[in-house]
């Protein structure tokens, strides 16, 4: 398999300060590490839910409520928890004598009542709780080792990996055009998630074939997918990723059913849903910690959404905040044991075509980008704000994109479509899409190694000024207070949210003296997985 990490450190390199790039890596670092102690004080209903369904609860009731949205209201309901959902579901369980499921019905029938400990010893309740933690583990470490034997078998293809969206809202629809784009070369398949599912506070169950501008994210639809991509897989001979979304409100819970079922990438970003969906800032703090600590168990890359700024700040006068973000997603990322070759942080080509030396600024964002991560699979978008109806102009800014990408190296390179501002793509131009991709990273494939930066040339020096920028709004965010503060002055995306505004804020809660969270005590006292 071509060795993208091999190449990339053999790679012609721009002469960065090495003693700056270590400052904002340390001012990051700092501000991570002041919004987890935050974080490890709280806990919300949707982190609750996931342990819930770590266990092997799933399905709805009679009434179509998911069981893990009713077992966490019922606790709820009775002001206990805060101590969290695993103490007292254990209790359940070793009542009933039965299994999780069974026991989680019959919670919802009334023929349990949780928090009822009468008649259980404390240490029994303790030991349950052990057994089903331990099991949580299993089940995110069997996914990894399937996944691995996976890519024995098949391996993967080389990078920039070739990722391709399907979006059809019918699961089985996507399917179709999934199977079409393996054959066309693609090495990831993304299937975007329905319009405003990321506002639902439970994820929906079962197939589904209706979506608006995608389709439901199910534990159902993931298992659809990634059954007909292992039979792509075996078919083209070489593995094919699957992607889906972790952000919004159930941001844990996603990344759970995404284990379960093998899934390999997620969205996964710590600012994007409180910025772009309005979701409060507590609550994506609290859940990204743990659907990231779920991710880096079962190996599962993350998809940072430093791209999105773009699309409401100039490309060129708001570069540093990316790079500041992507900085702080590291830091965070880290926080929850995300490693290197997990770490998909976000970037994109989003100058206007009308701005001169408009290529020369994406190369330098590009490189720079690669070179503060040199190890992380960084995450590359198209062109999309510019595009216009005129679908031979945007097949050209696509192919200097694909030029960009393979010659700094990115790790996974989304596909620019020709009639991205016209409607939801065709399969026809899905392929001409893949088949431009194909052209440029074949006669281009090592281009970035015959390159050298001109030591005071217009690449080196822009990517200096935006590290210098980034390292200026790094210490006006620490100086400001934190993260939480710098949000709420509108530093990102030049977008304002406050820290107990936005959706979700009602399911946040403080940590109780006896609170307890099993699988997350088990992972982060077991630390990196290799």
């Amino acid at each position: 398999m071509y060795n993208a990490i091999q190449r990339i450190a053999s790679m012609p390199r721009i002469p960065l300060n090495q003693d700056q790039v270590l400052r904002v890596k340390g001012l990051a670092k700092e501000i991570a590490d002041r919004i987890q102690n935050f974080i490890d004080s709280h806990s919300s209903v949707s982190t609750e839910r996931t342990i819930l369904r770590l266990f092997g609860i799933d399905g709805t009731n009679d009434q179509e409520i998911p069981l893990p949205n009713r077992i966490v209201d019922l606790l709820r309901e009775q002001n206990l928890l805060e101590q969290g959902i695993s103490f007292p579901f254990s209790a359940a369980c070793l009542k009933s004598r039965r299994d999780t499921q069974t026991t989680a019905e019959m919670i919802d029938r009334g023929e349990i009542i949780l928090g009822d400990y009468d008649g259980i010893s404390i240490s029994k309740i303790r030991e349950q709780v052990s057994v089903f933690a331990a099991g949580a583990i299993e089940l995110l470490d069997s996914t990894r080792q399937r996944k691995q034997r996976k890519r024995e078998q098949f391996p993967m293809g080389a990078q920039p990996w070739k990722y391709l969206i399907v979006a059809t809202g019918n699961i089985f629809e996507d399917r179709t055009q999934a199977i079409s784009a393996v054959h066309c070369g693609a090495d990831v398949i993304a299937v975007i998630r329905t319009t405003a599912q990321s506002l639902l506070d439970h994820v929906p169950y079962g197939a589904t074939t209706e979506g608006w501008g995608g389709t439901m994210a199910t534990q159902e639809n993931f298992r659809i997918m990634r059954k007909s991509l292992d039979e792509a897989s075996e078919q083209a001979g070489r593995y094919v990723m699957l992607t889906n979304y972790s952000s919004g409100l159930c941001m844990a819970e996603i990344a759970a059913c995404a284990a379960i079922e093998d899934l390999d990438m997620l969205l996964n970003d710590s600012m994007y849903g409180i910025l772009f969906r309005d979701i409060n800032m507590q609550r994506t703090f609290i859940d990204q910690y743990f659907s990231r600590m779920i991710c880096a168990r079962a190996k599962i890359v993350i998809n940072t959404g430093e791209d999105n700024y773009l699309t409401t700040s100039d490309a060129i006068e708001q570069a540093h905040t990316v790079t500041a973000s992507q900085l702080i997603n590291e830091a965070m990322a880290r926080n929850a044991l995300i490693t290197d070759e997990i770490m998909g942080l976000g970037h994109a080509f989003e100058i206007s075509p009308n701005v001169p030396n408009a290529f020369l600024y994406e190369l330098a964002h590009a490189q720079l980008a690669r070179e503060l991560f040199p190890n992380a699979p960084l995450k590359y978008m198209p062109p999309t704000k510019h595009k216009s109806t005129d679908i031979f102009f945007s097949h050209s800014m696509d192919t200097l994109f694909n030029l960009a990408s393979v010659t700094t190296g990115q790790g996974i390179h989304l596909a620019g479509i020709l009639s991205e501002a016209i409607h939801t793509p065709l399969m026809q131009e899905r392929f001409k899409a893949l088949q431009s991709i194909n052209y440029v990273f074949g006669v281009a494939r090592e281009l970035g190694d015959e390159i050298e930066w001109k030591e005071d040339g217009f690449i080196v020096n822009r990517a200096k000024t935006v590290l210098g920028e980034t390292e200026k709004m790094l210490e006006e965010i620490l100086e400001l207070g934190g993260l939480r503060k710098a949000i709420e002055a509108g530093k990102f995306a030049n977008i304002i949210r406050t820290f107990e505004g936005g959706k979700g804020f009602d399911g946040v809660f403080l940590k109780a003296e006896n609170y307890s969270n099993p699988v997350m005590e088990i992972l982060s006292k077991e630390g990196v997985i290799v």
